[in-house]
């Protein structure tokens, strides 16, 4: 815009797009705390964290990426807190990165992991400014994104993904209950119906005697063996999520509840699958949306049908090879260099108040080990 006064004239820039409302997230709600969420307005997503730390020793470095999009994103962290080894090392991996045009933060995140190939998520992603804010306190790096309402925390840890900002906002001790149930979840989620093929398969005698009869009048008219019969319904549930999740909101529930309901029933009444299969499928799709990031939720139903597979290969040892194969293929990842299973994996007990549960605020006075700065400051942790 330019403005004219008598023979002067004064320029600035007054361009200001288009962008949506701060609505409440998705895919992240909480019941407590607040409810405003990242938008696809780069300008608008660094004012919410800025509302929030009002500290000069807030930093931001501002790149472009894509050859033709000129996508800028931004590297945030908080100086005298954050590893500065970090935050070149992203800053690296960021400039190297060669293509047209970057459109969303999970799009990033691809291109600046440590290993590409691997199921699992090694970057945090969230659409909550108070969430970010808190990583940051926490001595992580976040970056954002223009036209994405996605920012990404780094360096990341396994056991991140199973952590929700409604811990810190209710009382510790049921913070620390719903962290367990979360856990829990993800071992239903991931053996359960491998554990129904393995014995069903090769170890009746794990089961007891009266549910040995009620599982043997089940599957009588079942003509699968149960690898073929797990691996059909956690496909029919697979389809009748995603399609949940392509439908409008109304119409996706009523396909996500009605179809669950009678595809099930029509099955049993079909003989194609048993009715305690059902039981199974169902409890582990239940328990896998306990956990709270959809990114490490995907990932870990992808790995589930790799465990049927070997269960109905080899029964319990082919479920103890899989188990063992991922927790080796989860030590050797790394976030930015940082180990993935820290701080299981190196063993930093002290860590643990703030991993399996929720301690109280007074216990959680130092910042976790992984994004434990070098330089001389202190390292207090303010929540």
């Amino acid at each position: 815009m330019a403005i004219f006064h008598l023979d002067q004239v004064y320029m600035f820039d007054a361009y200001g797009p288009e962008t949506r409302s701060l609505v409440q997230s998705e895919t992240e709600t909480i019941i407590t705390g607040p409810h405003d969420s990242f938008v696809e307005s780069a300008s608008t997503n660094l004012s919410l964290i800025r509302r929030r730390i009002k500290s000069s020793h807030l930093k931001v470095i501002r790149c472009s990426v894509g050859e033709i999009s000129k996508t800028d994103v931004y590297i945030l962290y908080i100086k005298g807190i954050a590893n500065l080894e970090y935050v070149e090392e992203l800053q690296k991996r960021i400039q190297r990165i060669e293509i047209d045009a970057i459109n969303e933060g999970s799009m990033l995140s691809q291109f600046i992991e440590d290993n590409p190939n691997s199921v699992f998520p090694q970057f945090l992603t969230t659409e909550r400014p108070d969430a970010a804010e808190s990583k940051l306190e926490g001595g992580k790096i976040i970056t954002i994104i223009d036209n994405s309402p996605t920012a990404i925390s780094a360096p990341a840890s396994f056991f991140e993904f199973f952590s929700s900002p409604d811990d810190y906002y209710q009382r510790w001790a049921l913070g620390t209950a719903v962290r367990l149930l979360r856990y829990s979840a993800l071992l239903i989620t991931i053996i359960f119906t491998a554990m129904y093929v393995s014995i069903t398969t090769y170890h009746y005698e794990m089961i007891p005697e009266a549910l040995l009869r009620t599982l043997a009048e089940s599957r009588t008219r079942v003509p699968f063996p149960p690898v073929y019969e797990a691996l059909l319904m956690e496909t029919m549930i697979e389809l009748l999520r995603e399609a949940g999740a392509r439908l409008p909101t109304k119409i996706g529930q009523t396909i996500g509840i009605v179809g669950g309901i009678v595809i099930g029933q029509a099955a049993v009444q079909a003989g194609l699958t048993s009715n305690i299969l059902i039981i199974a499928v169902a409890s582990s799709a239940i328990a896998s949306f306990v956990i709270p990031s959809y990114m490490m939720s995907a990932s870990i139903r992808l790995v589930r049908f790799g465990l049927i597979i070997l269960a109905g290969i080899w029964g319990n040892m082919g479920l103890s090879m899989g188990v063992a194969l991922l927790i080796i293929h989860l030590s050797g990842l790394t976030s930015l260099g940082s180990s993935y299973l820290s701080p299981v994996a190196p063993m930093k007990g002290g860590d643990w108040k703030d991993v399996f549960i929720r301690a109280p605020f007074a216990l959680l006075k130092t910042r976790p080990f992984q994004t434990r700065t070098p330089n001389p400051v202190r390292q207090k942790m303010r929540k």
